[in-house]
């Protein structure tokens, strides 16, 4: 652990007491507010895996994970929102582009906030997005069908499919402009404060420069696949809040439904973890959708439980419950894949 990765975490933890959480119902509602993302780009979470010649934490894997979980506990939709911009940050620092110079330092002390634009990639052989060579530069045509952070983000990194089948990457500034045009916000049972958008692209040009990955398609593939095949950190700090809801609840029976679903999570968490740090990435995917289906069951189980608990009081709008409940709902489709889908499908049947 680098020095920096405990000041971090309470960093994050501040972050999450102070901001997220006072605010979480007010951010579902009406949307995650431009103070919220200044407090999170303030806080220093979003250069957590960054390198630190940039001015990233250089942080363990383990540390970025405990941070997702203390800010997805505190206010999904405002940790949804930054999520999006982690992805970007690793991609530049392995990278050799041009762009890497101009964005990698503001992106890792915070100063710029990133999207990301690319998972229709997982449509392939359709290409929602295609992508070709003009003079200078790339034209992305086509439609994104969900972008998070419309209006919050600085930049996004944006992906299409080349007519040769190549994967492309290229930054773009998160603006409506010529060639980029944004839906209306997308109405979602939850995270609708995460201002998700669709993107509209008729001949969007981004400079040659702005482009930081291309490769064939299939082997952008094989390193995306087995990421989704783990739990996403989000559903053990929802679930745990849930479960800290339940405790609080007051009577003796929610208390011992809470230390015992708590002794479930922290045996799912730890199996999960422990295949993401000790087994490779492409390696026991069986028992990676089979661990992330049983962390599904107690996400359903914490959140349930909290809304008994709660009786109907549990189903206002102010209630932290009922809130949990609908984005535990969310992280159980957010991400699937096929794979993903029909191995939780056969854990629902069994």
């Amino acid at each position: 652990m680098t020095a920096a990765a405990p000041t971090l975490i309470e960093a994050a933890r501040r972050l999450a007491d102070e901001v997220l959480a006072p605010g979480a119902e007010s951010a579902d509602r009406e949307g995650v507010s431009p103070a919220a993302i200044a407090e999170v780009k303030r806080s220093g979470v979003l250069g957590v895996s960054g390198p630190g010649a940039y001015g990233g934490a250089q942080a363990p894997d383990a540390v970025a994970r405990e941070i997702a979980e203390i800010l997805a506990g505190a206010c999904c939709s405002t940790y949804f929102v930054q999520a999006q911009h982690h992805t970007p940050v690793r991609m530049l620092a392995t990278s050799g582009s041009p762009v890497r110079e101009r964005l990698l330092r503001p992106l890792c002390e915070g100063t710029l906030l990133s999207g990301i634009a690319f998972s229709h990639l997982r449509a392939f052989p359709r290409r929602p997005v295609r992508v070709t060579r003009v003079p200078g530069g790339r034209r992305f045509d086509g439609r994104v069908p969900w972008y998070t952070g419309w209006g919050l983000n600085d930049v996004m990194l944006l992906a299409g499919v080349t007519d040769d089948g190549e994967a492309l990457f290229a930054f773009a500034d998160a603006r409506e402009q010529p060639g980029l045009r944004p839906t209306p916000p997308l109405q979602l049972a939850a995270l609708t404060g995460t201002r998700t958008v669709g993107l509209e692209l008729d001949g969007l040009v981004v400079p040659e420069e702005a482009v930081v990955w291309s490769r064939p398609h299939e082997e952008w593939a094989v390193t995306d696949r087995p990421k989704n095949t783990n739990p996403n950190p989000a559903v053990f700090g929802v679930a745990g809040a849930a479960l800290d809801l339940l405790a609080a609840a007051g009577d003796a029976e929610a208390k011992e439904t809470a230390q015992v679903l708590a002794e479930r999570l922290r045996e799912v968490r730890r199996e999960a973890y422990a295949l993401v740090d000790e087994v490779p990435a492409g390696e026991r995917l069986t028992d990676r959708l089979a661990v992330k289906t049983r962390a599904y069951e107690v996400l359903r189980a914490a959140t349930t439980a909290a809304l008994v608990a709660g009786g109907g009081r549990a189903f206002g709008l102010g209630s932290p419950a009922q809130r949990l409940a609908r984005e535990g709902l969310f992280l159980v489709v957010q991400g699937q894949t096929t794979d993903v889908r029909s191995a939780h499908l056969r854990a629902l049947r069994g």
